[in-house]
């Protein structure tokens, strides 16, 4: 049984700020980001340190707008990095927060998103939600072997945004997600090429620490070998590795910048380097997207491009010149993060889905 409107609010940090938005069903009635000091933060060593802290601006904000707890129905908030999970809405129960609070997986500013909507969901006594977080996983099988049996290809991809545009593919054709095929890819800081069959992300990049494209802050997949000499080296760190492959990485390395405007700022003025840099980004995203037709054997109703870089048209056409032959394409630029965080919220809400049950250690 449905009734309406429903009051959700929506959280999303990032590492020196707090999205938050309100939505009365598919509506946002109200938002902001929430800017943290770089001083305030650096006095805490742990992500999960800082909640306090932000919860402290949420909460300024909330009483601010007028906005009462108890006027509302969830809260949903962005997910971190856990245990791998099946795609969904999934409640913030208490093995969930505990994972989070402990960065069990590792430690990201997103994780601070399924504890800050426990933390206020908790105190308005409604449910607390996380949405398709970055560790979905629906691999095949056959995608995770690699040619070591020490290492296993992990999935960590912009879950929610595939999602969220996978289904607004499925309106577009008239056809519900579950019975398409399609081609996925996220231009953004990281870049990630998912191949979506029958609602399930069967295979896709690791877009977090080497896998798939180089992107504007990432090196996306290096040859193995000259890896291996350069970690040996004596002259690097696993550290300073690490944040060459994530952060400094892909564009940043190359030409020293991870804006996109302002590499085509220099195409435009005759730079080559930037020319070859932004071409050689653009050919690399469309060989992983012939990758996943491969996967798809061939059959694919749609190829959608999407993510903040989906916006330069010179990018998005370089990659779709070698690709357009695939399949129809759409083009859906930008993120929407916090509509797909509420939409997912609204779904459960409304009785459209069951949310999901976080998995106990080892199972």
């Amino acid at each position: 049984m449905t009734r309406g409107p429903f009051r959700i609010l929506v959280v999303n940090p990032g590492s020196t700020s707090t999205k938050i938005a309100l939505f009365e069903d598919e509506a946002q009635r109200d938002s902001a980001s929430l800017a943290h000091p770089a001083d305030t933060l650096g006095r805490y060593n742990r992500v999960a340190d800082q909640l306090p802290f932000r919860l402290a601006a949420v909460e300024a904000f909330m009483a601010g707008r007028n906005i009462r707890p108890a006027s509302l129905d969830a809260v949903v908030g962005r997910g971190g990095l856990l245990r791998p999970l099946a795609g969904g809405t999934y409640a913030v129960d208490d093995r969930m927060a505990e994972d989070l609070r402990s960065a069990v997986e590792g430690e990201h500013a997103t994780n601070r998103g399924g504890l800050s909507a426990r933390a206020i969901a908790d105190r308005a006594g409604v449910p607390a939600y996380i949405v398709d977080p970055v560790v979905v996983d629906e691999l095949d099988e056959v995608a995770r072997l690699t040619g070591l049996p020490e290492f296993r290809r992990r999935s960590i991809f912009h879950a929610l945004n595939q999602k969220a545009v996978a289904r607004e593919a499925g309106r577009r054709l008239g056809r519900p997600v579950e019975s398409l095929r399609l081609i996925v890819a996220h231009l953004g800081g990281g870049i990630s090429v998912g191949a979506h069959r029958e609602g399930r992300v069967v295979d896709v990049n690791n877009a977090l620490d080497g896998d798939g494209p180089f992107s504007p802050e990432r090196s996306g997949g290096l040859p193995s070998g000259q890896l291996a000499d350069w970690c040996f080296s004596g002259k690097t760190s696993l550290a300073a590795v690490r944040k060459r492959l994530t952060g400094h990485g892909g564009m940043v390395a190359h030409l020293g910048t991870n804006d996109l405007v302002e590499v085509e700022r220099r195409i435009a003025s005759g730079d080559r380097t930037a020319a070859l840099v932004r071409d050689a980004m653009a050919y690399q995203t469309a060989k992983q997207i012939g990758a996943m037709a491969a996967v798809l054997e061939g059959r694919v109703d749609a190829l959608v491009i999407t993510g903040g870089l989906a916006a330069s048209t010179a990018f998005t056409e370089a990659i779709l010149a070698r690709v357009r032959w695939i399949a129809p394409v759409f083009v859906l630029p930008g993120e929407k993060e916090m509509e797909s965080l509420a939409l997912g919220g609204l779904r459960i809400l409304r009785g459209e889905e069951k949310p999901g049950t976080y998995p106990a250690s080892g199972s």
